[in-house]
């Protein structure tokens, strides 16, 4: 299966060569590039992709604004491109419904295999770059929870599970910690965001920050 994706920066030499690494993989195929935010988002519309990767800084719509049309109004996955140590605008695109960041330097092998992570329904929250940046902000910035959370809907199982979706672990280390199959890790955790109205793992990580069942530093 192809998973087709839009690349959206306003480098032009950025673009190209990210658009290089993806297209060079037998799985993965640009359908589109774009210069802005709203040429990301027309881009989108016309497509259909399954991933969008998108820059954070883009002249006439932002990333984040841009980010929010395409998760309110699609179901294609946005991947986030940041430069972090400065852009102060990663909690805002955490809320837009981003499914992960990665550093405008990425490597080539990390780049496609994050396409691929996010278009399998996953998202970037393993590196502790992401966990670190994810505290910072919750510390600096509190707002309301992206959506109302009811932590009471949750069973106990539940509730253990979004502490450990919030402390970063991937559901192989959830199933070890809980002692339990990685299959029932994947059930816990479709519950928890079903049932908090939650689009993917990151929004369960700020969630968790932002109910106050984590402290910003906790491991």
């Amino acid at each position: 299966m192809t998973i087709n994706v839009v690349v959206a920066d306003d480098q032009e030499l950025v673009r190209s060569g990210f658009s290089m690494i993806l297209d060079a993989q037998p799985d993965i195929s640009v359908v589109a590039e774009a210069g802005d935010g709203a040429e990301a988002i027309e881009a989108v519309r016309r497509h259909a992709p399954d991933v969008l990767l998108l820059d954070i800084r883009m002249p006439r719509m932002d990333g984040i604004e841009a980010a929010r049309v395409v998760c309110d109004e699609t179901d294609t996955k946005v991947l986030m491109l940041t430069t972090f140590d400065q852009d102060d605008y990663v909690y805002d695109a955490l809320h837009a419904g981003a499914s992960g960041f990665l550093l405008k330097d990425v490597r080539r092998d990390d780049l496609v295999h994050a396409v691929r992570v996010v278009a399998a329904g996953d998202s970037l929250l393993a590196p502790a770059v992401t966990r670190r940046l994810i505290d910072d902000m919750v510390r600096r910035q509190p707002r309301p929870a992206i959506a109302p959370v009811g932590l009471d809907v949750l069973t106990d199982r539940e509730r253990e599970t979004l502490v450990l979706l919030g402390r970063g672990l991937s559901n192989a280390e959830i199933a070890a910690e809980l002692v339990v199959s990685e299959h029932t890790v994947k059930t816990h955790v479709s519950n928890v965001l079903m049932k908090l109205g939650l689009r993917d793992r990151v929004q369960a990580v700020v969630a968790a920050y932002e109910s106050g069942l984590l402290q910003p530093g906790t491991r």
